[in-house]
């Protein structure tokens, strides 16, 4: 049993039992192939929840920060979360964008599912934000679908993204796949590169049913 199939067996029952988790659309990630599904991310159990629901093994970007700690506990987080499928990458500095793009491109040239947050982090408030063009520019690049999925519900149970989350209702949905084939070759076209994410992100709002709002997270959070 693969680490990966290990933890979803000792979780799967402990997290229908706090979150009783609805999922729909599951079905719309392709069984095989590479895929790269792209969501809204409101507070830190987004990234268990969701990939524990898909069939296949989902892999995403994470702090390094969560795989260097020390002693027990530190090695222990390492092994989770390297086990469900976070990278670790360091996302600090100028490279940081660059190194999640490329580690995103590795993971699709394998055939694997990658998950990406076009918004870049967290939202504030609970609205979704402008998404960033990196997912643009991985589907342009590999070629591969994108299927768009809302997390619904995480931001009530662990406001703030810290501590440990309340028991409550979660909902993951997923849409169908995007293809856009048709832009081809044009991965570093600015204007379609934000069309692109835009029209990304204008699944996400649907399925989500969250208000959007025209700028970027990290700048409100500055403001």
């Amino acid at each position: 049993m693969s680490r990966f199939a290990l933890i979803k067996a000792v979780l799967g029952p402990i997290m229908r039992l706090m979150f009783r988790p609805q999922v729909e659309g599951v079905e719309n990630i392709p069984g095989d192939g590479p895929v790269i599904l792209a969501g809204n991310h409101l507070t830190f159990i987004d990234s268990v929840i969701m990939p524990l629901k898909c069939d296949r093994q989902v892999f995403f970007i994470g702090k390094d920060e969560y795989v260097t700690g020390k002693g027990f506990k530190g090695r222990l987080m390492a092994w989770f979360f390297t086990g469900v499928g976070m990278i670790p990458v360091d996302r600090d500095g100028g490279r940081g964008g660059v190194a999640a793009l490329m580690t995103g491109r590795r993971v699709l040239d394998e055939g694997k599912v990658f998950a990406i947050y076009p918004e870049g982090t967290r939202s504030p408030d609970g609205r979704l934000y402008r998404g960033r063009t990196g997912i643009a520019r991985l589907t342009l690049m590999t070629g591969a679908p994108v299927v768009p999925f809302a997390v619904i519900g995480t931001d009530k149970l662990q406001p703030g993204g810290a501590g440990l989350p309340r028991p409550g209702k979660v909902t993951v949905r997923f849409g169908e796949a995007m293809e856009f084939s048709r832009y081809e070759g044009m991965d570093r076209d600015r204007y379609v590169l934000r069309a692109v994410t835009d029209s990304v992100m204008t699944e996400v709002m649907r399925l989500s049913g969250q208000e959007y709002v025209d700028m970027y997270a990290s700048k409100a959070k500055a403001a």
